[in-house]
């Protein structure tokens, strides 16, 4: 097999070399840490807030799904370009420029007044997202042999879990204090700017200089294919915009398989292809891809409906939401710490990954099962396994691949993992969220026709997220409806998720090398 082939190929010649002590290696990482728990937390703490910004901005469910997406989407579309530029680049000044980013969205959304104005900052926030992701892991991977990688991947899924875990609680404070929810989005610059400062005293990197290419071509393709897809997915089906069998759906499916088709083309004959098909061919490299994606829809989808559940079918403040959500978090860091630490320790890494994609996939199912009165206790108990597998899985299946490629491939297979686990979560957020889009209106526009035909007006098209204008009963209504179709959009993340069971199980081990 090929990833046999490559573990037992002469080692690489460095192309970056470390020149810091074991004190000094933590200091830095203490930076890149920072960095990727200010990326993480804009994501968790805006997921709290979304409800209360769609009853600001006049906001739908299909606004919430994409204030979610575009972030996805942009960090999906260039962590490519970052890791492609980490194995080209100087990788710190890479990451200060992706911080760069992140701040500038961070500001613009914050100080957004309308729908289209967030998510023109979203999208620039995620290109600052992708550069912290991808450059945080391809740091990590160039300076730390795989065989301690383990316990510093543990520090990213614990750094991971508490941004997971504070999120929600900042947020709801936040929303709920005077403050207001502008302020989730301010809350994370500090924290961004204080890392940038970290990172420049105390990461030091010799890089040496290459020819360089970037795959501007191969970029833009790839943004235009899955743009097509996940638009088309938002708007199908419904009345007020285009029915499936139509020429938009035709034109855009078409489109999207015509562009990944010529993207394929493309990256088969570039010097350096933004998707290095020789390194996701292998088969470790593969079959992780394919569970990542799988892993994306269950991760981001969890996040992004849980809160809305709670705040909408429960009807509790922000504040608390984000303490319901406390189980999750619980489990993810328990799992993140804990492989993390075992790893390095005993070198065995597939068992994590098998454990946590069937815990994965049990507690997917068990929320599955919610409806707007379920008791609290198994929604806990859901969350509970569904963040531990979570925290088993993350991080450990970047770093089987980066055991198995070459060091100066380290940052584009990083990155490609990194890559297909954003399409698959802002594929996920869109079609499961078109999924409960569509749920929602059904069930309300039942409900409200029982009413009477005078609160008809009042619903729009079914999926309006302005609870505050609404008549008491049909907010009533709306709120049941949520309950209900929530659940639902759970179980067929599952079974999303049990791919990455059948993926996992068919990765082999290699012992994870104890040199760089």
């Amino acid at each position: 097999m090929k990833d046999e082939m490559e573990v037992s190929q002469p080692r690489q010649t460095r192309v970056d070399l470390p020149v810091m002590s074991y004190r000094e290696t933590l200091r830095s990482i203490t930076g890149v840490l920072a960095s990727f728990f200010a990326a993480m937390l804009a994501s968790t703490i805006v997921s709290i807030a979304l409800p209360t910004m769609m009853d600001s901005l006049g906001g739908s469910q299909t606004d919430f799904n994409w204030v979610l997406s575009a972030a996805l989407l942009a960090n999906a579309a260039t962590t490519p370009i970052w890791g492609k530029m980490a194995d080209l680049f100087d990788k710190k000044k890479l990451l200060q420029s992706g911080i760069l980013v992140f701040v500038a969205g961070s500001l613009l959304a914050g100080f957004a007044v309308s729908i289209p104005m967030l998510l023109g900052a979203r999208v620039i926030q995620g290109i600052g997202m992708g550069g912290l992701t991808a450059m945080g892991m391809a740091v990590i991977g160039t300076v730390i042999p795989p065989r301690e990688r383990g316990k510093y991947s543990g520090y990213f899924g614990a750094v991971m879990a508490v941004a997971t875990a504070a999120g929600p609680l900042l947020g709801g404070l936040i929303v709920d204090s005077p403050l207001g929810w502008r302020w989730t989005f301010f809350f994370g610059i500090p924290i961004s700017l204080l890392s940038m400062v970290l990172i420049h005293r105390t990461l030091h990197i010799v890089h040496v200089k290459r020819p360089v290419y970037i795959d501007w071509v191969g970029a833009i393709l790839l943004t235009g294919a899955v743009s097509l897809l996940l638009i088309w997915v938002s708007y199908v089906g419904k009345p007020e915009y285009f029915a499936w069998h139509s020429w938009q759906t035709y034109s855009m499916v078409g489109g999207a398989l015509l562009l990944t088709a010529i993207l394929l083309w493309v990256e088969s004959s570039v010097p350096d292809p933004i998707v290095p098909l020789r390194i996701i061919a292998t088969r470790t490299t593969s079959l992780a891809i394919i569970a990542s994606i799988a892993i994306g829809v269950g991760m981001f989808g969890t996040g992004a409906f849980i809160g809305q559940y709670f705040q909408i079918a429960r009807e509790a403040t922000p504040t608390m939401a984000g303490l319901m959500t406390l189980p999750l978090i619980v489990g993810n860091f328990i799992g993140s710490v804990s492989s993390g630490q075992l790893i390095s320790r005993y070198g065995r890494w597939k068992i994590f990954l098998v454990m946590g994609s069937i815990l994965n996939v049990a507690g997917l199912t068990l929320l599955g099962f919610m409806h707007h009165d379920t008791e609290y206790w198994m929604l806990a108990l859901g969350m509970f396994l569904n963040g531990l597998g979570m925290g088993f899985m993350l991080q450990n299946i970047v770093l089987s691949v980066q055991n198995t490629v070459k060091v100066t491939d380290i940052g584009s297979a990083s990155s490609s993992v990194a890559f297909f686990r954003s399409v698959g979560g802002s594929a996920g957020v869109a079609v499961l969220g078109a999924m409960l889009s569509n749920g929602v209106a059904d069930l309300v526009s039942k409900g409200v026709a029982k009413l009477g035909p005078e609160y008809l007006v009042n619903i729009g098209s079914g999926d309006s997220l302005n609870l505050s204008q609404m008549p008491g009963p049909v907010r009533l209504i709306v709120e049941a409806a949520y309950g209900e179709a929530t659940g639902v959009v759970f179980l067929v993340a599952a079974a999303v998720a049990a791919v990455a069971v059948l993926c996992v199980l068919f990765i082999k081990e290699v012992p994870l090398r104890r040199t760089i």
